[in-house]
């Protein structure tokens, strides 16, 4: 055992045992086997009260016109419960003897009996009347020789009577007797039962594997926490983000778990870090320029996120496209209007549309609330959805004094303040990143031709209101940077998740991951 640690032992033996497991289930002990159950096996006397419905059915059973003494009634199902075929070649009997298995009920007579469920159709062949070996004596069914497949079954329903000579208030139950060719011990017929969770040998196996995993914990705890090694994407340092307001949930949340797994990276986010992403963009620049002359590679301690491309003229400004970001148009409540055509948005972003009532909604005039010049978001609005067009003029630079007899238009500064002025402010209508508006209450979503914000409206190309969330460096972030780490989290199955769960769409799951955008853009 020299050189030989105890989790490789731990870590060999618990793959070996479901591999010996799954080989002694379902090559050796499961190669052939024949199985029944007894389903049920009720009597007159043991049917729940004697005034029970059940009982009282069973004691006006009649054979003949006479009133049976003691019926009771069995349901037996014989199954193949092995992973090969049965065939009757497989049955142990003489070859001219077509009987494959018996049924005895000792102490009771067969008054009749009949196959009530078949697994398959076909093995219906098998029960037609007059079928050689199908039929009942005294107190023993015969069952001719029927193929089985993997899985298949058929169940058999008889009326038995005690006889009179029987002893004892309680009579043994059926005995079933066959036997398989080939089969697992010694290829007699076996009763099997239903298990609603796991087989006693299969609980013993669970359990077993439950230890080696403690045991596999037990002893990577053992070796101390200096001994486990951070993963490869943790980078020390302190990482300063800024930008997008649409994305800042995202990276709330990514830079919380990123600094949880890696102790030695210090994420700091402030009520500034994040004031959309022509800001974020300048602090970037910013801090670029300020670096001193001469530094080789590029900043390793800041990122930017921006919703949509950096505009012209900052060369330094590396993209790494993140996300697919989805953006919605939003109104208050009261306006009564769910969906809007594209040349409707278009006119009422022109000044041509004034009130809903015109786009039969109610008579309020529309009031417009916008995000600041430099938002990401309301960049994707003007050059997605309305073509290029610019804005109206702002009518209040105080979106609370908007007048609500003449319609007006005010500025925000984020999507939260965004989302709260509309869903305050009656008869108005804003734009926001789709999972915080979705998350907001007092706001609705507004359809663009009747299509919701979703990737495959996107695809098709029929909603339009979309933007790439991109991350930009300062020139080139040294490979052990805190930067380049946090961007390969985000695109690790971890960050991942998180862009799933506020949204957003990761690039690696878009037709075109490099580029990051919808199919039919």
């Amino acid at each position: 055992m020299s050189g030989v640690s105890w989790e490789s032992v731990i870590a060999v033996f618990g793959l070996a045992v479901p591999v010996v497991a799954a080989l002694w289930e379902f090559v050796v002990a499961g190669r052939k086997r024949l199985g029944y159950r007894v389903q049920m096996d009720t009597s007159a006397r043991d049917s729940g009260t004697s005034t029970g419905p059940q009982a009282r059915v069973l004691q006006r059973m009649q054979w003949d016109g006479v009133d049976l003494d003691d019926p009771s009634v069995v349901l037996l199902r014989i199954e193949n419960v092995g992973w090969t075929p049965i065939v009757e070649e497989d049955y142990v009997a003489r070859i001219d003897d077509p009987v494959g298995i018996r049924a005895a009920f000792p102490g009771r007579r067969v008054v009749g009996m009949v196959v009530t469920e078949c697994s398959h159709p076909v093995l219906r062949e098998f029960f037609e009347p007059g079928t050689a070996g199908l039929g009942a004596t005294d107190g023993v069914i015969t069952l001719p020789k029927v193929k089985l497949n993997r899985r298949a079954h058929y169940k058999v329903l008889a009326v038995l009577d005690r006889l009179p000579d029987a002893a004892g208030d309680d009579l043994p139950g059926p005995e079933i007797s066959a036997g398989i060719v080939g089969g697992v011990r010694g290829g007699t017929i076996k009763r099997t039962e239903y298990y609603p969770f796991a087989s006693r040998p299969v609980r013993w196996l669970l359990a077993l594997l439950v230890l080696v995993s403690v045991a596999q914990s037990v002893s990577t705890f053992a070796r101390g926490e200096d001994a486990v090694a951070a993963p490869l994407d943790c980078a020390e340092g302190t990482l300063h983000l800024s930008g997008s307001t649409a994305f800042k949930e995202v990276l709330e949340q990514a830079a919380e778990q990123y600094t949880k797994t890696c102790p030695e990276a210090r994420i700091p986010l402030t009520a500034d870090s994040f004031r959309g992403s022509v800001p974020g963009l300048d602090t970037l620049a910013a801090a670029g320029e300020k670096a001193k002359p001469g530094e080789d590679g590029g900043l390793g301690d800041r990122l930017a996120f921006s919703d949509g491309p950096k505009s012209d003229g900052r060369p330094q400004l590396l993209p790494r496209p993140v996300a697919l970001s989805l953006f919605t148009l939003v109104v208050s409540e009261d306006t009564g209007v769910r969906d809007l055509s594209l040349r409707q948005v278009r006119d009422i972003y022109a000044g041509k549309i004034t009130n809903w009532e015109q786009v039969k909604g109610e008579d309020l005039p529309i009031q417009l609330v916008s995000r600041h010049p430099g938002s990401g978001t309301r960049t994707a609005l003007e050059r997605r959805v309305l073509d290029g067009g610019p804005l109206p003029a702002v009518t209040t630079n105080d979106c609370r004094s908007l007048d609500p007899g003449r319609p007006g238009r005010c500025e925000v500064g984020g999507t939260r303040a965004l989302l709260d002025t509309v869903a305050a402010t009656p008869g108005a209508l804003g734009h926001s990143e789709v999972g915080s508006a979705t998350a907001h209450e007092g706001v609705r979503q507004v359809r663009i031709d009747g299509y919701p914000a979703t990737l495959e409206g996107a695809d098709q190309g029929a909603y339009p209101f979309w933007e790439t969330e991109i991350a930009y460096t300062y020139g080139e972030p040294p490979a052990d940077s805190i930067a380049a780490g946090f961007l390969r989290y985000l695109a690790d199955e971890v960050g991942k998740d998180i862009i799933r769960s506020k949204g957003h769409r990761p690039c690696s799951e878009l037709a075109k991951p490099l580029v990051c955008r919808p199919s039919g853009a």
